[in-house]
């Protein structure tokens, strides 16, 4: 749990904090995902300790198989004083329709390269007008 201290964490400091590659923490800040809270005299971004918390959502909603758009939409929701769950919800429920479609999609490829190999022959010449018989 963080604390309320209004601590501000250079961007270094985030990195080793949440895990995140720094090259990532720009690139989700140029996103809109995340802001800085500034600069330092020296050019550096610098946080406030809530970006933790930012970061670890994003990196979870992205291992459930949100896309890094369907992540703004979540945050941009969030961001507007609202809890984003019911949107959540939804979009994971897409992902296991998409997750089904896809198992039923290997199931049929694998089906067929199974009776593709069932029937398999080798060939020692090299054929003229194809590359391969077996499966052209």
């Amino acid at each position: 749990m963080l604390s309320n201290t209004n601590e501000t964490l250079l961007i270094g400091k985030v990195q080793k904090l949440s895990g995140v590659p720094i090259g990532t923490i720009r690139y989700y800040e140029s996103l809109g995902l995340i802001k800085s809270a500034g600069r330092t005299y020296g050019g550096f971004r610098y946080f406030s300790e809530d970006i933790l918390t930012r970061l670890s959502f994003i990196k979870r909603a992205q291992q459930l198989g949100l896309s890094l758009q369907e992540i703004a939409d979540i945050l941009q929701i969030y961001d507007g004083g609202k809890a984003p769950c019911d949107q959540i919800q939804h979009k994971l429920e897409d992902k296991i329709l998409q997750i089904d479609q896809q198992i039923d999609d290997l199931l049929k490829l694998q089906g067929e390269l199974k009776s593709l190999l069932s029937g398999w022959k080798s060939l020692s010449n090299k054929p003229n007008d194809i590359i391969c018989p077996n499966i052209q």
